[in-house]
């Protein structure tokens, strides 16, 4: 038997390929969309990929399993749990197989076996795996979104994230029960969890890439001896905000995510038409790094980073239902791709066009002004000389504002950002700041596009505020301009 994982940090997302050398037959396990990783990977082992599995409709990407298995013409295996309302919607297309709890197929020697463990979702997965030529006893399950290294699946997503209502305690105690059930297989059975660190399905996943069922009854607070009700009330506290991307993963993965054939190749566009976009009020992402940014933007772009938070905060902040447009470094092709990639990673494949960097100089060179973003660094004296006559405007999460925050400032994390402009302190010029300075520079490009001009960012944020040890209260708010440090 061989066994690859394959893991992409920007969506915390593991996926897995399982061979048999000796039949050259391979099966993948909760392929994302970018499935020439996994081609590659078969053809390099010698292996032709003929099973695709998931172990549920996922919420947090859109999932390759249906577009991996039209490629290669793979049996596709989906699961038949949950009742009617958790149905996939392709789930009769020709060389689809519904499984129910305890059904099982070989994948040659491989032999895979169906594990229904509700509770993350009512239709969960998860896949017990036993290599028959070396012994009948399992290896070892792939646990998707149901036991992560140091976690447990949230069960509230479908309530928070999808709006289902009243799914949230009923999908915790559910979980509950499906733990203590999975509690009683050997202790030598290792898990191969569908997430790691940094994702947003649970609250304290690991990073880990794999783990054991007895080491997680040691370390794993929610496989500790607990009352039902204790477990309920754990799981549900303290849980990350959900982006606002999920629900809509949730759609796109039920009724079938729209086949790629081979990728989204956006078109290179000429530097002149940038202009023209602009006073269309098109969705135009710079994806220069935040300080470039700042220095110089054409106005009415948005300043995402083409970095490891890209697609989460595109997710966060980009339509759906609108073309979008990129503004990538020198028109990079390797960028571009990723860029393009990441989008639709996350179902965001409306990109109709890019440009290079040399767009912007094509913009400046016709006598068109450049906007820039006013970056303070966070020192005391110049949070209190802020302070006297500027609004703080916190983009953290409220988790993060409430561990702490600087004196006075209103929290509006950065994902509700747009959609809560009115709750803004407007009239005074507004101060952002974030952990590090990073999210707010975001903020400030939102903000601006939207015509909301006295803005200053606060680079180093919270943390290098508070590194200095400093608890500044404000003098009352001071009529005109604002002393802006230098």
């Amino acid at each position: 038997m061989l066994l690859k994982r394959f893991y992409d940090e920007k969506l915390a997302q593991a996926s897995y390929l399982v061979g048999c050398a000796a039949t050259g037959e391979a099966l993948v396990v909760d392929p994302n969309r970018n499935v020439v990783q996994y081609l590659r990977a078969a053809e390099a082992e010698g292996l032709r990929i003929t099973h695709v599995t998931e172990t549920h409709i996922h919420a947090d990407f859109v999932s390759g399993s249906r577009e991996l298995a039209a490629h290669t013409g793979a049996r596709l295996y989906l699961s038949n749990e949950g009742g009617s309302h958790w149905e996939y919607a392709f789930g009769r297309e020709p060389g689809v197989v519904l499984l129910s709890d305890g059904d099982e197929f070989m994948v040659g020697n491989v032999r895979i076996r169906a594990l229904h463990t509700p509770g993350h979702t009512p239709e969960h997965m998860c896949f017990m795996v036993t290599d028959t030529a070396a012994t009948k006893v399992p290896i070892g399950v792939f646990t998707g979104d149901f036991i992560f290294a140091g976690d447990v699946g949230r069960p509230d997503l479908l309530e928070r994230a999808a709006k289902i209502l009243g799914t949230m305690e009923a999908g915790a105690r559910t979980l509950y029960h499906s733990l203590q059930a999975f509690k009683t297989f050997p202790n030598h059975i290792q898990l191969w969890p569908g997430h790691g660190a940094g994702s947003a399905c649970g609250k304290a996943l690991g990073a880990m890439p794999s783990t054991t069922l007895g080491y997680e009854k040691i370390v794993n607070w929610g496989l500790a001896e607990m009352s039902e009700n204790q477990f309920v009330e754990a799981v549900l506290s303290g849980q990350p905000e959900p982006p606002a991307y999920f629900a809509e993963m949730k759609w796109i993965n039920k009724k079938g995510p729209r086949l790629l054939h081979g990728g989204v190749a956006p078109e290179a566009l000429a530097e002149g038409r940038l202009a023209h976009l602009v006073v269309q009020g098109a969705v135009i992402v710079d994806t220069r790094s935040a300080p470039e940014f700042a220095a110089g933007y054409v106005p009415g772009t948005i300043n995402i980073p083409l970095n490891k938070s890209f697609t989460n905060w595109a997710g966060w902040l980009l339509p759906y239902d609108r073309p979008l447009y990129l503004i990538v470094d020198d028109g990079d092709a390797t960028r571009i791709a990723e860029a393009v990639r990441d989008l639709a990673s996350i179902g965001l494949d409306r990109v109709e066009g890019y440009f290079g960097t040399s767009a912007i100089d094509v913009w400046a060179a016709e006598g068109r002004a450049l906007d820039t973003i006013t970056q303070v660094k966070a020192t005391p004296t110049h949070v209190a000389r802020l302070g006297r006559a500027a609004a703080f405007v916190d983009v953290r999460s409220a988790s993060e504002f409430e561990v702490g925050h600087l004196p006075g400032a209103v929290n509006i994390p950065l994902g509700e950002l747009t959609n809560r402009i009115d709750e803004l302190p407007l009239g005074r010029p507004l101060v952002l700041n974030c952990q590090s300075g990073a999210r707010s520079s975001i903020a400030a490009s939102l903000l601006r596009a939207r015509g909301v001009d006295e803005i200053v960012n606060l680079a180093g944020g919270y943390a290098a505020w508070a590194s200095h040890g400093a608890r500044v209260e404000y003098e009352q708010p001071l009529a005109g301009a604002v002393p802006w440090p230098s």
